[in-house]
């Protein structure tokens, strides 16, 4: 390690998405460049952070990395230090702490999503200087219109679509497409509207499956013979509960969603004509490089993130707000979850043009 005077440390936690190395890549060479910082890698988010695991980062380490997916620093969404796996979920937050003190640093960028910025909150409450940046492809962080990550997530999802579209028309078939999301409904959303989905539903509007049905046989019955859904892995039928995959005891939010798609086409086999079938995205929904908008809006908040840092405005996260670039405090993104509302603009324009959101009215809209 060099002699410099001012040390930041910088994380990735959660999990991966694209944009990261961007973010990484455009915060330690802001602050390298700028402000002769010296910038220390923390490994695999909070847990490098709690057992040690630090390396410099050095300018050459940073370079060459913009356009690369996941995170040179690794990452971990189960190592929260409020309760931690590794320890019978207990409280080692003082032990984060004083890795925080004995490495020097002068702050610290956590880049994260929901889970990610509540933790680091409670960390700025225990004295640490605390930038954070906004990392999902979910895109449901609040205080933040746009999340870097979604707009890959979408256009990865869209081309899915596209491509499902195809052997829709040519086999006659009902194709439910299930997406990533958690409990928001934004990339089915996106995706399902950039790719002309016939039916779209999300966490935010339970779903009549009688409806559904019912829009897929009018379909049918009027000659259009195959119909598209997009479906949210947070989707509920109406009286019904969200799909659980699994449960990750150790995780700070054991529920791990999925299987939606396969139940919806369960329900409606017996009651549409066509053949109905389903395909799971999933991770790939979170792998590969980035888009040309998701480089540019990583940069552009590393490098908000870095001037905050040396600026000394801790306890905030980098947020993009009505066209423009801006930071909210820690606290009032911590523990809260940004979900589709009613008028949002893209949802009145899908049902503008006839999309069906599973209901014939919306009033069993939750949010």
């Amino acid at each position: 390690m060099n002699s410099a005077s001012f040390r930041v440390g910088i994380l990735t936690g959660g999990g991966d998405c694209p944009g990261l190395n961007a973010v990484i890549r455009a915060v330690a060479k802001s602050l390298m460049l700028q402000h002769d910082a010296e910038i220390i890698g923390i490994r695999d988010g909070f847990q490098g952070l709690i057992e040690r695991h630090v390396e410099p980062l050095e300018y050459v380490d940073v370079s060459g990395i913009l356009t690369r997916g996941g995170t040179i620093l690794g990452a971990s969404n189960k190592a929260n230090p409020f309760s931690y796996y590794r320890r019978g979920n207990a409280d080692v937050s003082a032990e984060a702490l004083k890795t925080y003190q004995g490495l020097g640093l002068d702050g610290l960028v956590t880049i994260g999503g929901d889970g990610t910025m509540s933790i680091a909150h409670r960390l700025a409450e225990m004295g640490m200087n605390i930038v954070g940046v906004p990392k999902t492809i979910d895109n449901d962080l609040v205080g933040t219109d746009e999340t870097f990550g979604f707009d890959t997530a979408v256009s990865i999802a869209t081309d899915a679509m596209d491509r499902i579209h195809t052997t829709a028309q040519s086999h006659h078939r009902v194709m439910v497409v299930e997406t990533m999301g958690r409990y928001a409904g934004w990339i089915a959303l996106h995706a399902g509207t950039a790719s002309g989905a016939d039916i779209i539903l999300i966490p935010e509007i339970d779903y009549d499956v009688e409806e559904v049905a019912r829009v897929c046989q009018t379909r049918e019955d009027s000659g259009q013979r195959f119909t598209i859904i997009a479906i949210a892995e947070g989707a509920t039928p109406v009286g019904g509960e969200m799909a659980v995959r699994e449960r990750i005891e150790d995780s700070p939010d054991p529920l791990r969603l999925g299987g939606i798609g396969n139940m919806l086409a369960h329900d409606l086999k017996d009651r549409v004509t066509s053949a109905v079938r389903t395909t799971i995205l999933g991770h790939v929904q979170r792998g590969g490089s980035p888009t040309a908008y998701d480089r540019n809006l990583s940069t552009t908040f590393g490098a908000m993130a870095a001037k905050m840092m040396a600026d000394g405005q801790f306890g905030r996260m980098v947020a993009y707000q009505n066209g423009g670039f801006t930071s909210v405090p820690l606290s009032d993104v911590a523990d809260k979850t940004r979900t589709v509302g009613l008028d949002n603009p893209l949802l009145r324009s899908a049902l503008a043009v006839g999309t069906s959101f599973g209901q014939k009215d919306l009033s069993n809209i939750k949010s």
